[in-house]
């Protein structure tokens, strides 16, 4: 019996299912329970993260049921980890990126008339919709997938991660991508992160077999991005890592380096993008939030 720990929402509960049917998959007889934790983020739905602590709100409280040891280990979407992991816990496995992308739904960008309502929470995604229709009106909106589907009505689109619309069967909700260029997604986008105590070495063998070390290494090299910057979801920034093209390295097509683009506002509200690439994905992570932070303070 493996004992799961996960947050109470619709999209947290089908993450944790995954994970639970994988396990159970990968080690014939395993029971795996799901113990469902409620996390500040989501008791306060009226607050903005900023006030509460960032994306952190997510996280701790779930994060604390496997250290005090009522859960073995504790799915998160990735997007929603803090950059440090506590010393006493590893991220055991990444599984394989679902769709990176943000999505609108309600109406495409180009069909929302002049001085048009778009609704969102995270400023990564203001500054790049004021890119791309300086014209919107930006509206801030909190809460699960369901009430940003409801809210809907009272908008011309809202703009919602594409994995969590498809996770859920809403992708028929989806009126229009936002390609990685035009809207680069948050650090960590569509993957998820499995935590187990960094010394429960037979948890983390029965894990580590949903890894996806392709993911892992992009994954990880958006985490330094974030690391480097010491910020979390509140930052007017994001990153995005994949394989580069033209592998070069003479091993599987997932040996290549990494490729890097973010972005990152500064205070007078410019926003800087540049990328980078390297064979070893957190020192071009890391890289790149060095340049772009000496761009957007000079």
């Amino acid at each position: 019996m493996l004992r799961l720990a996960t947050r109470g929402s619709a999209l947290a509960l089908w993450q944790a299912s995954w994970v639970a049917n994988e396990l159970s998959r990968l080690n014939v007889g395993l029971d795996v329970e799901l113990v469902v934790v409620s996390t500040e983020g989501d008791r306060r739905r009226d607050v903005p993260l900023a006030e509460i602590g960032g994306k952190g709100v997510f996280v701790k409280e779930i994060q604390a049921a496997v250290l005090d040891g009522r859960a073995d280990l504790a799915v998160h979407s990735a997007k929603d980890l803090p950059a440090l992991t506590p010393e006493e816990l590893v991220i055991a496995a990444i599984p394989i990126r679902a769709d990176p992308r943000d999505a609108l739904v309600g109406r495409a960008l180009a069909e929302i008339p002049t001085g048009g309502r778009v609704a969102t929470g995270s400023k990564r995604r203001e500054i790049q919709l004021r890119e791309l229709r300086p014209d919107l009106e930006i509206v801030g909106i909190r809460g699960n997938i369901g009430t940003r589907l409801d809210a809907v009505d009272r908008h011309d689109a809202v703009v919602i991660a594409a994995a969590a619309l498809h996770r859920l069967g809403d992708e028929d909700r989806i009126v229009q991508y936002l390609s990685t260029v035009e809207m680069i997604p948050q650090v960590g986008q569509g993957a998820l992160g499995i935590e187990c105590r960094a010394d429960d070495i037979d948890t983390i063998d029965r894990v580590h077999h949903l890894d996806d070390d392709p993911t892992r290494r992009c994954v990880l090299a958006e985490r330094a991005f974030l690391q480097e910057l010491g910020g979390d979801c509140d930052l007017p920034a994001g990153a995005f890592a994949e394989i580069a093209l033209g592998n070069n390295t003479g091993d599987g097509p997932g040996d290549g380096p990494i490729e890097i683009r973010g972005l990152l506002a500064g205070a007078d509200g410019r926003v800087h993008r540049s990328s980078q690439r390297n064979v070893n994905g957190p020192d071009a992570g890391a890289a790149l939030a060095r340049y772009l932070r000496t761009r957007a303070e000079a």
